[in-house]
C-alpha cells in the first residue's frame, strides 16, 4: 500500500447521515418554538460541523442565547434521534475491513460534534479505527489541520504517509494543511464543483476505489 494510515470524514463519506440529521436538528427545533427545516434544506446547510448547521437552520435574528440552547438540545437528543436512519454508504465496511487486514491503520476526523463522532463510530462501524475523533476544544473544525495532525500522532504514523478521504472542499484544505494526500469522494453531499474547490489531488467514484488510491 501506497500509505501507512487511512483517515476519513464521517458524514457523507463514510456514512450517509442526512435522514437522521434532519429529524435531530428539527426535534431540537421544534423544542425550541422554531419552525422546521426541510431535508434539501439541511442538505445544502451541512458540512461545518454542528454548530454551523444549528445556525443556519435557527430564524434569521436568532440570540445567541437560543442558538446555543438549540446546539445543546441537538447534542443532548443524538443519541435517540441521530442514528436511527444512518446507514454505511455501499461498499464501505467492506474495502476498511480489507485495509485494516493489509495491517493499515484508520481513523476517522470529523466536523460532527467529539461525542456523535464515537456514538455512531461504535454503532455502524465497531472495531476498525484506532482513533475517532470530532470537534471540541482541542479539535477546531477544519480546515483547520489540528484533528488530522492529532490522529495521525494518535495513529502513529507520518502526515506525509497518510491519505485523508472527505467529500468537501474544507476537508481537502485540512488534508493540504496537514501535509496529507488529500482524496476527494465523490458520493458526498456537496457538488462536485464545490468539491473541486479543494483542490484534491485525486478523486473517486465509488468507496471500492479507496484502497486503490496511490500518490
Amino acid at each position: 500500500m501506497t500509505f501507512d494510515a487511512y483517515i476519513f470524514d464521517l458524514d457523507g463519506t463514510l456514512l450517509d447521515t442526512l435522514p437522521d440529521l434532519h429529524v435531530n436538528v428539527n426535534e431540537a427545533l421544534a423544542r425550541k418554538g422554531f419552525a422546521p427545516r426541510s431535508l434539501e434544506e439541511v442538505h445544502s446547510f451541512i458540512g461545518n460541523g454542528a454548530l454551523a448547521l444549528v445556525w443556519s437552520c435557527v430564524p434569521e435574528g436568532t440570540s445567541q442565547k437560543d442558538v446555543d440552547e438549540v446546539y445543546e438540545l441537538f447534542c443532548s437528543l443524538y443519541k435517540e434521534y441521530g442514528m436511527n436512519l444512518t446507514k454505511p454508504f455501499e461498499g464501505i465496511p467492506e474495502v476498511l475491513e480489507t485495509l485494516k487486514d493489509k495491517g493499515a491503520k484508520l481513523g476517522i476526523v470529523s466536523n460532527k460534534f467529539d461525542a456523535g463522532v464515537k456514538a455512531v463510530e461504535a454503532r455502524y462501524l465497531p472495531g476498525l479505527f484506532g482513533c475517532a475523533l470530532g470537534e471540541s476544544t482541542e479539535v477546531p473544525r477544519k480546515p483547520d489541520p489540528t484533528g488530522l495532525l492529532k490522529c495521525a500522532q494518535e495513529l502513529g504514523v507520518a502526515p506525509e504517509k497518510c491519505v485523508y478521504f472527505g467529500d468537501s472542499a474544507s476537508d481537502m484544505r485540512a488534508a493540504h494543511n496537514a501535509g496529507m494526500y488529500a482524496a476527494g469522494c465523490t458520493w458526498g453531499y456537496p457538488s462536485l464543483d464545490m468539491l473541486k474547490e479543494g483542490e484534491p489531488d485525486v478523486l473517486i467514484d465509488s468507496p471500492a476505489q479507496i484502497a486503490t488510491v496511490s500518490r
